[in-house]
């Protein structure tokens, strides 16, 4: 082989070989990169494809749930809505054997369209009727949300508890779903 063609032979290698190193970084891997992003792209929407069906399929369970739930808030007038959480407390501490003591109300209407009633609740009774009257709040259709708990041995001997509570409640203001 003579030197001239070997030259053009290396050269022709070389530029080959600088090509191949150019189109790897300049189009190869981008469109690598473009390809994992629309395969990340597709998997993504063919989960929300598939969460959307699931959604579609529970619609009417989620419907009904949620019309127990609105059915079971408070009114938007506050004075009857205090008057059924007042009686429900009345209703509970007569079923428990709790003796309350004290039941502060305070409402939140900073939000648009819901109002929150939160009641500090303190009350005493010897362990079945504390437990009673927390059994009677949480299995209520009322559905308070127990915010906090504080139960304290009111003697010695551990017969009679004082509990504080605060409990809250939903109320919305308007009656559209």
């Amino acid at each position: 082989m003579k030197i001239n063609n070997r030259e053009k032979l290396l050269i022709a290698v070389t530029l080959s070989v600088i090509a191949l190193f150019f189109a790897d970084r300049l189009v190869f891997e981008p469109l690598a990169g473009w390809w994992k992003t629309r395969q990340a792209q597709i998997a993504e929407l063919r989960r929300q494809v598939h969460d959307g069906a699931l959604l579609l399929q529970r619609e009417a369970g989620l419907r009904s749930h949620w019309d127990s739930m609105r059915t079971n808030t408070l009114p938007a007038n506050t004075s009857l809505a205090e008057q059924q959480v007042l009686g429900a407390f009345d209703r509970w501490s007569r079923d428990s054997g709790v003796s309350v003591t004290g039941i502060t109300p305070q409402w939140n209407t900073e939000a648009t369209n819901y109002m929150t009633l939160a009641c500090r609740v303190e009350a005493s009774g010897d362990l079945g009727a504390v437990s009673r009257f927390l059994y009677d709040i949480e299995k209520d259709p009322m559905a308070l949300k127990l915010d906090t708990l504080d139960l304290n041995a009111h003697d010695g001997t551990g017969q009679q508890f004082t509990l504080d509570l605060q409990v809250s409640r939903l109320a919305l203001k308007s009656a559209a779903p």
